[in-house]
């Protein structure tokens, strides 16, 4: 069964970014500190990482974070989907338009202009396709920014929360909660790494 997961590395204090994100700096002043466990050697985050690319049968992000990724600074041959674990699934673009160009032509993409649930709805056909080709179950990983995956979570479009709590105050930037309509969680599990706290919830 295909679920639809929000994948996302935070702060302590709630951001997913830290301050003046942008295309040149797509993580903000202080926010590389948040994606450390991506790169790192602990045998847990590299367990993680490698387990959330191969279960990824298509990706949704949105059109500020396509535009970092596919920037001159962004995505290379050796630093793709999943970090150091570079990854090919389907790619899901929420956006008001299509770009004019896209650098990284060897990748899927598929650009969405008529809202977030949507590119959750392609995504997960694509997904469930990937998954009777490759005879495994595959889901739809929502990896950002945060105003997409906030949205989705505010809008109920998403099954399971995977959050990466980096130990790390950046005071400002990108908020991952925005005080929308409240969700409950119920926590499946929790990994503390020499980097990070892995946490996972449904969401009801």
């Amino acid at each position: 069964m295909t679920h639809i997961i929000a994948d996302i590395s935070m702060s302590l204090d709630g951001f997913v970014t830290g301050p003046d994100a942008g295309p040149d700096r797509g993580l903000g002043i202080g926010g590389e500190a948040l994606h450390t466990w991506a790169f790192s050697d602990d045998p847990d985050d590299r367990r993680v990482l490698s387990e959330g690319t191969a279960r990824s049968g298509a990706v949704v992000l949105g059109r500020r974070l396509f535009d970092v990724v596919d920037g001159p600074n962004g995505w290379d041959d050796t630093t793709g989907y999943g970090a150091r674990e570079v990854g090919t699934p389907a790619f899901v673009v929420v956006t008001h338009a299509r770009p004019v160009s896209v650098r990284l032509t060897d990748l899927d993409w598929t650009f969405v202009t008529t809202g977030l649930a949507d590119a959750v709805a392609t995504a997960r056909a694509r997904a469930e396709a990937a998954s009777a080709e490759s005879g495994r179950d595959l889901d739809v990983v929502l990896m950002g920014g945060g105003a997409t995956v906030g949205s989705a979570l505010a809008a109920g479009l998403v099954d399971v929360l995977s959050l990466h709590l980096a130990p790390v105050v950046l005071g400002a930037g990108t908020p991952l909660f925005t005080g929308e309509a409240p969700r409950t969680l119920v926590q499946r599990s929790v990994l503390a790494t020499s980097t990070v706290t892995h946490l996972t919830y449904d969401v009801l």
